[in-house]
């Protein structure tokens, strides 16, 4: 029996991830995508590309931690740029409570004073006196990683086109990754505001992520190479695609300067907002719809580059045999 051919709809990160996994599996895949240059109407590109499954507990399910490790492990067996390093999470002396309520909701983590703060990051030497070290975690540069993923499924021989609209027709199996873009046909879905900065200099040094807690904006600062630094906000429960407001701008700019003063002198490369696609629960899901022809999979909050490559594991299994294993396929 020959293997049915896919058809994959959205180039984000979600996208991107099930095309490989099926493309290496030796399915017959296509690949199509609206906008007409790669990523550039995808959320996935304001992406942080943390994978802290760990950190992530703090505000997530347990489940998306226990999902996320999977990611990690799998990332690492996949993609050559990840860079292992860790999470680095501190608070001025006034925002320890945030600290401690941090440790406590999370796991994998070790205590760490300001003279090992110095160690792991010498930029911030001097500047706060305890914080977390998550050894295990790694991040990488979201638009490398998705230029990657794109190349490798090219040379498996998938089919790849943008500037091609889906009219909502079958495959033999078509696979719905259009984020946001799919809200007519998920009712539970809703929209979520991600925002985030790309700031450049020369004076300061960053090995790993480093998470600011703070009670009114705790950011994340990525480093990205060339001296480049993403900074970006958790989430915003606003469905708002516009540009970053001022106050927006001023929050984020100025947490960084609280994190470090030389940021102050950073080259503002970048900055914008995108709409992040979320169920209810902000756990992302399979759903299989009419007999197996239409599969969405959506809903990836701010965990699309975490458990992307589980996802997309999960569906080569489901593609496969018809197992639909763990929470993944659960219905919303």
């Amino acid at each position: 029996m020959s293997k049915p051919s896919i058809l994959v709809i959205g180039a984000g990160i979600f996208g991107l991830w099930q095309a490989y996994a099926l493309a290496r599996a030796g399915y017959s895949v296509r690949l199509i995508e609206e906008g007409s240059d790669p990523f550039a109407r995808s959320s996935s590109r304001w992406a942080g590309a943390m994978i802290a499954p760990e950190c992530e507990a703090e505000g997530a399910p347990l489940s998306v931690r226990d999902l996320g490790r999977e990611g990690l492990r799998i990332w690492r067996e996949t993609y050559p740029g990840l860079m292992s390093n860790g999470t680095l999470v501190v608070a001025h002396a006034r925002d320890a409570g945030d600290l401690a309520r941090f440790a406590k909701m999370t796991e994998g983590h070790a205590a760490v004073g300001g003279a090992r703060i110095g160690e792991l990051e010498p930029s911030i030497a001097g500047r706060f006196e305890r914080g977390l070290f998550f050894e295990s975690e790694a991040h990488m540069d979201a638009r490398k990683a998705m230029t990657w993923l794109l190349d490798e499924l090219r040379s498996l021989g998938a089919d790849v086109a943008f500037d091609t609209h889906w009219d909502g027709a079958a495959h033999d199996i078509a696979i719905d990754c259009r984020g946001i873009g799919a809200r007519q046909d998920l009712a539970t879905l809703r929209g979520v505001r991600g925002e985030r900065v790309l700031i450049q200099t020369n004076d300061v040094s960053l090995s790993r992520p480093v998470r600011l807690l703070h009670p009114r904006q705790p950011i994340y600062v990525v480093p990205q190479g060339d001296n480049r630094f993403v900074v970006g906000a958790t989430v915003i429960e606003r469905e708002d695609a516009g540009p970053m407001s001022l106050r927006s701008a001023l929050d984020l700019l100025g947490s960084a300067y609280a994190l470090h003063p030389a940021f102050g002198e950073a080259a503002v490369l970048d900055m914008g907002a995108g709409v992040r696609p979320a169920f209810p629960d902000n756990v992302p899901r399979i759903i299989v719809e009419e007999a197996g022809a239409i599969i969405r999979v959506n809903g990836a909050y701010r965990h699309g580059f975490l458990l992307a490559p589980v996802m997309a594991q999960a569906l080569a299994a489901y593609v496969s045999d018809g197992r639909r294993e763990g929470p993944l396929f659960d219905a919303v």
